[in-house]
C-alpha cells in the first residue's frame, strides 16, 4: 500500500493524532458511548449526528449533560424532538449569537430553572470533583462535516467539537497535489457563505486553512472580507514554519496547540470577544481575538520561567511593532495575578509602566473577560495612589513613564516586603537611571529608611535601592533594545573568550512582521532627493573660517532658505497628489508626515505648503505639531495659533479632512500609530535608532494599505540601511559594560583637582541628613570657581563631558553589578549637583560671520532612482556603552571662504551642460517662443483662467520638447528624466509666454 498524499490522507493523520483513531466518517446509533482512543486527548464524531438547524452535535451535548448533569440532561428531553428540547436548543442557540462561544463556554447558560454548565475549566489542585468533571468534558472531532440546510452537498473537511459545540473549522490543502494554505483561504472566502449559522460571528473560536507548511486562521468569515492571519511559529527570524525532522512543519497545531490542556488554557485565558467603542461616532464594534503563534508562545513561555523560578528574574522581549504587543501584554498581566508557585502567590501586584491609552484599554477589556475591573485595575495618577490600592487588592497598577517615579515616593514602608511583577512598555525609554533607582527605593525591602540610620547606612541604601530588585521581576517590550536595555534586562550568553553577549528571551522581528504582513516595509519605495546649490562669494576679501562648521552653517542656510523651503514644499505636494491621492492610496484616506529638523522649518514648511496647495487650489490642508512656543516674524507662534485648534485634537483632526500634511518638529515621531499614514517626506537628519523609529511611522496596517513611499532630502541609502541592520532580526549586545569604566572616569575627574574628596563626602552626608540649601551652595561654589580658574577651555570640555559620562555609567551599571562602591555613590550625589552649575566651555566661533559674505546663487533638487533598500538577513550586534565620556574639543581646521564655497558646491554638484550658452539660448528664447505661437495654447492664455492657461501650456511644452529631440538630446533627457529640471522648465517657460514676455 503506498503512502496517501491527498487531503484525505492529511485528514487521517491529523485525526488519528488527535484521537488514536482516523475517525472515518459513518454512521453509529447516537445513544451508544463512542471508544475514546485519546490521541492527545480528542474523540470521533460522525457527521450525521450534527444538528444543521441549531449547530450542535447532538449526541455530544447529550452525553456530556448525561454524565455531568443528569437531572438537568433528563429535564432537557435532550432524548427526544419535543418541544422542550427545541427551546432549549433555540435558547442556548440565542446565547451564542448573543454572547459568543467563547463566553457561553467559560459562563454556561441559564434556562428556567437550570444553571447549566457547558464546559468545565482546568481544575485547581487538590480539587478531585474538578478534576472528574474537567475528565468529563468531551473534545471530538468531526470529518466532512456537512453543514449546510440549503446545500448538503457543502462539507468541511474538519469540525472540531467542545461537548457538542463547534468551535474550530477546518480547510485542508496539500502542496504535493499543488495546492497550498492559500487555496483554503481562497475557497472559505469564496465557497463559504457567512450567511451560514455555523459560520455567523461569535459562533466558531476561528477558522482554520492549513496545508503541511503553513497555518492561517480567520475569527470572523465575511467572504471576500475576510481577513486570514498566519499562526506559524516563525523560521530563521521571519516568516513560515521550522523544518519538522519528526513529522509535517505544521503538526504543532494538533500535537500541542490542541492538546486538550492548551486549549483548554487559551480558551479561559487568551481568546475572547473584544467590544470597541469610536469615540468620534460612538458606534461599537464587537472583534473575536484568538492568539497568534508568537502571543501564546511568549506569554506561556514567561509563565512557565516565573513558576519554576520565583519572583526577581528580568526578561527582554523584542517584539516589533505589528506584534500585538498589547494584547500580549494584557494577557501576561492578567495570568501573573493567578501565578502560584509552592502554593502560594508569586506577585501581590503587577505594575504596568505604559504611555499609550490603546494599551490601557486592551488591559480593561481582557480583564472584563474573567473578573470585575474595578476590583483589579487601579490607576496610579496621584500622589498617595500606589499605596492605596496596593492597601485596596488592586492587583494591576497602571502608570505612565513620567508620573511613576513620582508616585513611588508615597509608597509605604509595609509595602517593601511585597512582591511585585513590572511590565514596561516600550523598554528603551523608559527605563532611565533615575526612575530605576526611583522604583527600586520604594518597593525594595531595604528601601525603608530607620530612625537611628548613620551616613553609611544612607549611602548603602542607596546603593541597595538603586539595583534591580530582588523582590520584583522585570518583564521588559521593545521593538528596538538599546545596549544599555539590553544588558539591563537581557539574557547574559557565556563566550568561548570568557565575555558576555545579551539577548532577548523572546523575539517577534521586524523581517517576520513584514513577511507575515503585519507592517509594511517601509523601505521597499525609498527614494533619496538630492539637493544641487551654487553659492558665491560677496565679500571681496577672502577671510578664513572653520571648515567643518561653516559646511554645517552653510547647509543650514541653504536648506532653511525661503526659496528653498518652497521648491520642495511644491515636490512634496505634486508628489502626494499625483501619486498619492489621485491613485487613492488606501482608498483614498492617505495622509503624509513631513518630518523636519526644528520648529522655524516646520513653520516655513507650514506657510509654504498651505500657500501651494491654495494656488494650486488643491482642496485640503497641512497641521503644523511641536512643543512649546516659537518666535516666528516677529511674533509668538504655538501649534493652536497656527492650526486653529488645540494641540489636543492634531492625531484625531489629521483622520478626518481637509487635513492630509503633518508637518512635525521632534513630535508623533515615536509612539504615534496612525494607519493612514502612506508617505514621509524627510528634512532631516536621522540615524541610528531614531531614523528607525522616524521611518517606522509608516509601518502600521491597514486593509486598503499595499505600500507606502519615504522621500528623503537629507539621508541616504547608505545611511538609513545601517541605522535597520541592527533591528531588522534579534537584537544582540556583543559584549558587557566594563565596570572599570567608572574607575577610570573617577581618576579623570580626581586629577582635575575641581573638587577634593573632603567636599565630595561634606556634601553627600548634608544632603542625606536633610541640611539647608545655603549650607551645599558654599560647597558648590568653590567647585566652580576652581573649575573656571584653573582649567583651561579644554580641561573644562574634559571635566564637564567626563562628570556627564560618569553619571550616566553609574546610572546603569549599578543597578547590574554584584558589589557596591560607598565612593562612587557619594561622587554620584555630589556631580548631581555640580553638574547643573558648571558653566558651559567658552568656545570661539571660527564660522561666525561666514552667512554675511555669501549669497545663494542657484538651487535645485533632484529625485534620484526609487530603491527598495534589502538589510542583511542576520542578527544585528551593537555596541555596549562607549568606555569615555567623548569629552574633548576638536581641533579647527581653517580655509580660505573660497576654497569653503568651492568645495561646498562641488559637494553638491551641478548640470554640467556641454554648451551651456545654447542651453540658455534655447530654454529663455526658442522654446518659449515656439510654445507661445501654438494655437491651442494662445486660445486657453486668451479665454481661460491661468490654472487652464498652464494645463495646455504643459501639454504644448511636451509636444515641442519632443520636437527637439533631434536636436538637442542632452536637454531632452533632462527634461523628461529629471523631474524637477522639468517642473522648473514649466514654471519657467509658463512664466514667460503667459505674461506676454516672449520677443516676436
Amino acid at each position: 500500500m503506498t503512502t496517501d498524499t491527498t487531503e484525505r490522507g492529511l485528514e487521517d493523520l491529523i485525526c488519528t493524532i488527535l484521537t488514536g483513531a482516523p475517525c472515518e466518517p459513518t454512521k453509529i446509533d447516537w445513544v451508544e458511548e463512542r471508544p475514546a482512543a485519546f490521541g492527545v486527548g480528542w474523540m470521533c464524531g460522525v457527521p450525521a449526528d450534527y444538528d444543521r438547524e441549531y449547530c450542535v452535535d447532538l449526541v455530544q451535548l447529550s452525553l456530556f449533560l448525561r454524565d455531568t448533569q443528569p437531572e438537568v440532561a433528563a429535564a432537557l428531553g435532550l432524548a427526544d424532538d419535543s418541544p422542550t428540547r427545541q427551546k432549549f436548543l433555540a435558547r442556548l442557540q440565542g446565547e451564542i449569537d448573543k454572547r459568543g462561544i467563547i463566553a457561553v463556554l467559560r459562563s454556561g447558560l441559564k434556562h428556567r430553572a437550570h444553571d447549566i454548565t457547558l464546559f468545565y475549566g482546568t481544575p485547581s489542585v487538590g480539587n478531585e470533583q474538578a478534576k472528574t468533571n474537567y475528565a468529563a468534558n468531551r473534545f471530538t472531532v468531526t470529518r466532512q462535516l456537512q453543514y449546510s440546510n440549503t446545500d448538503t452537498r457543502n462539507a468541511l473537511d474538519l469540525c472540531l467539537f467542545i461537548n457538542g459545540l463547534p468551535i474550530f473549522t477546518f480547510e485542508l490543502k496539500n502542496n504535493l497535489t499543488k495546492q497550498t494554505a492559500d487555496d483554503a483561504v481562497e475557497q472559505y472566502k469564496r465557497d463559504r457563505d457567512s450567511r451560514e449559522m455555523l459560520f455567523g460571528f461569535g459562533r466558531c473560536v476561528a477558522h482554520f486553512a492549513v496545508d503541511e507548511h503553513e497555518v492561517r486562521f480567520c475569527t470572523h468569515l465575511k467572504g471576500k472580507a475576510s481577513w486570514f492571519l498566519p499562526f506559524n511559529q516563525g523560521w530563521n527570524d521571519g516568516a513560515g514554519n521550522p523544518p519538522n525532522p519528526n513529522g509535517l512543519k505544521t503538526d504543532y497545531l494538533w500535537k500541542q496547540v490542541l492538546s486538550r490542556n492548551s486549549l483548554t488554557n487559551i480558551i479561559e485565558n487568551y481568546a475572547q470577544i473584544v467590544e470597541l467603542k469610536d469615540d468620534k461616532t460612538g458606534r461599537k464594534q464587537r472583534t473575536q481575538i484568538w492568539p497568534r503563534y508568537h502571543q501564546l508562545d511568549v506569554v506561556r513561555r514567561l509563565l512557565a520561567d516565573v513558576e519554576a523560578k520565583g519572583a526577581g528574574q528580568r526578561y527582554l522581549l523584542q517584539h516589533s511593532a505589528g506584534s500585538g504587543k498589547s494584547n500580549s501584554i494584557a494577557w501576561l498581566a492578567h495570568q501573573l495575578i493567578g501565578l502560584a508557585r509552592n502554593g502560594a502567590s508569586v506577585f501581590d501586584s503587577i505594575i504596568l509602566v505604559t504611555d499609550r491609552r490603546i494599551l490601557d484599554k486592551q488591559i480593561h477589556e481582557t480583564i472584563k473577560q474573567f473578573t470585575q475591573v474595578q476590583a483589579t485595575v487601579g490607576h496610579a495618577r496621584h500622589s498617595g495612589d500606589l499605596r492605596k490600592f496596593i492597601a485596596s487588592g488592586k492587583k494591576i497598577i497602571i502608570s505612565t513613564v513620567q508620573k511613576f517615579p513620582f508616585i513611588l515616593d508615597e509608597i509605604g514602608d509595609e509595602q517593601r516586603g511585597r512582591h511585585f511583577a513590572i511590565i514596561i512598555d516600550e523598554a528603551h525609554s523608559s527605563q532611565g537611571g533615575r526612575t530605576s533607582a526611583a522604583i527600586s527605593q520604594a518597593l525594595s525591602e531595604d528601601g525603608g529608611k530607620a530612625a537611628d540610620d548613620t551616613f553609611e547606612d544612607q549611602i548603602n541604601r542607596l546603593i541597595e535601592a538603586r539595583r534591580l530588585l530582588p523582590n520584583a521581576s522585570y518583564f521588559a517590550f521593545t521593538a528596538t533594545p538599546k545596549s544599555k536595555t539590553l544588558e539591563l534586562f537581557g539574557e547574559p550568553q557565556p563566550q568561548a573568550d570568557g565575555t558576555e553577549k545579551y539577548l532577548p528571551f523572546h523575539s517577534y522581528t521586524m523581517k517576520q512582521a513584514i513577511q507575515e504582513g503585519f507592517i509594511l516595509d517601509v523601505l521597499k519605495h525609498y527614494t533619496p532627493v538630492k539637493s544641487y546649490y551654487k553659492l558665491a562669494r560677496t565679500a571681496a576679501d577672502d577671510p578664513e573660517f572653520d571648515v567643518k562648521k561653516a559646511q554645517n552653517k552653510l547647509r543650514r542656510f541653504v536648506e532653511g532658505d525661503q526659496h528653498a523651503i518652497r521648491l520642495k514644499a511644491e515636490i512634496m505636494v505634486d508628489h502626494f497628489h499625483e501619486q498619492v491621492f489621485i491613485p487613492r492610496k488606501i482608498g483614498g484616506q492617505a495622509r503624509a508626515m513631513v518630518v523636519t529638523n526644528g520648529i522655524e522649518r516646520a513653520i516655513q514648511y507650514f506657510h509654504a505648503i498651505r500657500e501651494y496647495l491654495a494656488e494650486r487650489k488643491i482642496p485640503y490642508q497641512a497641521i503644523v505639531a511641536f512643543s512649546g512656543d516659537h518666535e516666528y516674524g516677529g511674533k509668538k507662534m504655538t501649534e493652536t495659533s497656527l492650526n486653529k485648534f488645540p494641540s489636543s485634537r492634531i492625531a484625531d483632526k489629521i483622520q478626518n479632512e481637509p487635513y492630509r500634511f503633518l508637518i512635525c518638529a521632534d513630535k508623533f515621531q515615536t509612539g504615534y500609530d496612525e494607519p493612514l499614514l502612506h508617505t514621509m517626506y524627510v528634512d532631516k537628519t536621522l540615524s541610528g535608532i531614531k531614523a528607525v523609529q522616524t521611518l517606522s511611522r509608516l509601518n502600521r496596517a491597514h486593509p486598503k494599505k499595499h505600500d507606502v513611499f519615504v522621500l528623503d532630502f537629507m539621508n541616504d541609502v547608505d545611511t538609513i540601511q545601517f541605522a535597520f541592520a541592527d533591528y531588522y532580526r534579534t537584537t544582540i549586545l556583543s559584549e558587557q559594560t566594563d565596570p572599570d569604566k567608572l574607575h577610570d572616569l573617577k581618576a579623570v575627574l580626581d586629577g582635575h583637582q575641581v573638587y577634593a574628596s573632603e567636599q565630595v563626602n561634606d556634601l553627600a552626608r548634608q544632603c542625606l541628613g536633610g541640611a539647608e540649601r545655603d549650607r551645599l551652595d558654599p560647597i558648590l561654589d568653590a567647585c566652580v570657581a576652581a573649575y573656571r580658574e584653573h582649567l583651561d577651555e579644554d580641561g573644562q570640555v574634559d571635566f564637564k563631558g567626563k562628570a556627564k559620562a560618569f553619571l550616566r555609567a553609574y546610572g546603569f551599571l549599578s543597578s547590574i553589578l554584584p558589589y557596591a562602591r560607598a565612593e562612587w555613590e557619594e561622587l554620584s550625589i555630589f556631580l548631581n549637583f555640580l553638574v547643573p552649575k558648571l558653566p558651559a566651555p567658552i568656545e570661539e566661533d571660527l564660522s561666525k560671520g561666514i552667512l554675511d559674505l555669501i549669497d545663494m546663487d542657484s538651487y535645485r533638487v533632484e529625485k534620484q532612482a526609487m530603491e527598495k533598500i534589502g538589510l542583511p538577513d542576520q542578527d544585528g550586534e551593537i555596541d555596549p556603552l562607549p568606555p569615555d565620556g567623548g569629552g574633548g574639543k576638536p581641533e579647527a581646521e581653517m580655509d580660505r571662504l573660497s576654497n569653503i564655497i568651492d568645495e561646498f558646491n562641488d559637494l553638491f554638484g551641478d548640470i554640467g551642460w556641454s554648451d551651456a550658452d545654447l542651453v540658455h539660448k534655447r530654454i529663455t528664447e526658442d522654446i518659449p517662443k515656439q510654445v507661445s505661437t501654438d494655437p491651442a495654447y494662445q486660445n486657453a492664455r486668451k479665454n481661460s483662467d491661468k490654472p487652464n492657461a498652464r494645463i495646455e501650456h504643459d501639454k504644448v511644452l511636451e509636444r515641442v520638447m519632443t520636437d527637439l529631440l533631434r536636436d538637442d538630446t542632452e536637454l531632452y533627457k533632462q527634461f523628461t528624466d529629471n523631474a524637477s529640471f522639468q517642473k522648473w522648465m514649466q514654471d519657467t517657460v509658463f512664466g514667460l509666454t503667459y505674461d506676454q514676455r516672449v520677443m516676436r
